[in-house]
């Protein structure tokens, strides 16, 4: 790993690692600035609730909503009472960190670079909210709430967690190896979309499906998500330097660009292949543009970045075309909008890191992101596949038959989203056959 690259990567190595170096001292500019990334990164969960919701049938809107608004609470307090440590408690082995830090003790009027440790705990609480939220999007309009609760909980704890510290610890396995990834395409994206695709295919397919056409019942709804997304990864990318600097300033710029050159790639692959494009399309694509750069956004060069987005964007898109050969019903197209394009970015940032001279010569470094993809995959559908069963043991994992028919946000709420909810409008479509 050149000097660039540990640089860029200096503000990850957490106090510990840093006093083997120079005592830090504080930054006012950088903690301005990463209190206002870490509230960034915050909105992106509401707006992922948009996203989600828009997508959704007008009878489950609140339910779909409300899978991402709790993550919130349930994560934000995980986070504090022992996600972080596990994560980033000093001490630990390459697999997980220690539980020195429980409760986030002995964090007060501590540094992480040259912010306060107890931003940096603030920033990525965000980062592990997000993860959780995503995963719902494969399951809306079947899984029971107490269920997703629970899944989320455990998950956040014994699968986000120890993957965090494996990539983003001094003390984790992968980091020492060398991977690169800068803001979370491995231990967010790639994490989530297998997850969630392991999850649609433990619960199985909602009723009807594939007949069932469930047309997004508010597409402005869709857009305003994207838009919040785009604007909050700002911070979720460029604040992942924990500095107000030139490489803050590198991923902010190819986290502009690749999502733009993303949206205008899957809208001329939507145009050629059903016509038109779609406000669907636009949203999706610059979507799984910003998915794809954010392992790479402070390793590649802002043209690079554009062609991960065209790449991100075309893989993503042909995964949407054949998910259907997955065999699991994935409502919202989790694995192939973020799995998929996780996997890509990852794979990307190990072949066009170069461009900046970050990362080991091009072979060596393509060898590590593999290595890191597989272990992601094979750790995270392994473990949500055995949480999802241990779930099951407690309490069912999907609501019957009639609740989903008729909806889910009056039977999980009590509550409609729309007074008109009641005209059954949003309801699935059944095309073709008996």
């Amino acid at each position: 790993m050149n000097l660039r690259t540990a640089l860029a990567l200096l503000p990850l190595l957490g106090a510990s690692a840093l006093a083997q170096t120079e005592a830090p001292t504080l930054n006012t500019g950088d903690t301005a600035w990463m209190l206002v990334a870490s509230a960034l990164v915050l909105l992106m969960t509401p707006g992922l609730a948009f996203f989600y919701g828009g997508l959704s049938r007008t009878q489950s809107v609140l339910n779909t909503m409300m899978m991402s608004v709790v993550s919130i609470g349930l994560v934000g307090v995980l986070w504090l009472l022992a996600g972080y440590s596990i994560a980033f408690g000093p001490g630990g082995g390459d697999l997980v960190g220690t539980l020195v830090n429980a409760g986030l003790s002995g964090l007060s009027n501590g540094l992480t670079g040259t912010i306060p440790t107890y931003v940096f705990a603030a920033f990525q609480a965000m980062f592990a909210i997000i993860a959780v939220a995503l995963i719902s999007g494969a399951v809306i309009e079947r899984m029971r709430f107490g269920a997703f609760l629970l899944f989320g909980g455990l998950w956040s704890l014994l699968i986000y967690s120890p993957l965090a510290h494996w990539v983003w610890s001094s003390d984790g396995w992968l980091f020492k190896l060398g991977a690169l990834d800068f803001a979370g395409g491995t231990v967010i994206h790639i994490a989530a979309g297998v997850s969630g695709l392991v999850a649609a295919a433990v619960l199985g397919a909602r009723l009807g499906y594939p007949r069932a056409v469930h047309i997004p019942h508010n597409v402005p709804f869709v857009l305003l998500g994207a838009g919040l997304l785009w604007f909050g990864w700002m911070g979720f990318n460029a604040g992942s330097a924990l500095a107000a600097n030139q490489t803050a300033a590198l991923a902010f710029l190819t986290t502009l660009v690749a999502p733009a050159a993303a949206m205008l790639t899957w809208l001329g692959l939507e145009s050629m292949r059903a016509g038109k494009p779609t406000a669907v399309g636009a949203a999706t694509g610059l979507v799984v543009g910003l998915v794809a750069i954010t392992p790479a956004c402070a390793f590649v060069s802002p043209a690079a970045a554009v062609l991960v987005g065209v790449l991100g964007a075309a893989a993503s898109f042909g995964a949407v075309q054949l998910k259907h050969r997955l065999g699991a019903d994935d409502a919202l197209d989790v694995f192939a909008c973020h799995g998929v394009a996780g996997i890509v970015g990852a794979v990307l940032t190990g072949a066009l890191a170069w461009t900046t001279g970050a990362g080991k010569p091009v072979g060596e470094q393509l060898l590590i992101q593999l290595l890191g993809v597989g272990a992601a995959v094979a750790y995270t559908g392994v473990g949500s596949f055995v949480l999802l069963k241990l779930v099951g043991l407690v309490t069912p994992l999907r609501v019957p038959a009639s609740q989903e028919v008729a909806g889910m946000d009056v039977s999980a709420h009590s509550e409609q989203g729309y007074s008109d909810s009641e005209t059954g409008l949003g309801a699935p479509v059944f095309v073709g056959g008996d």
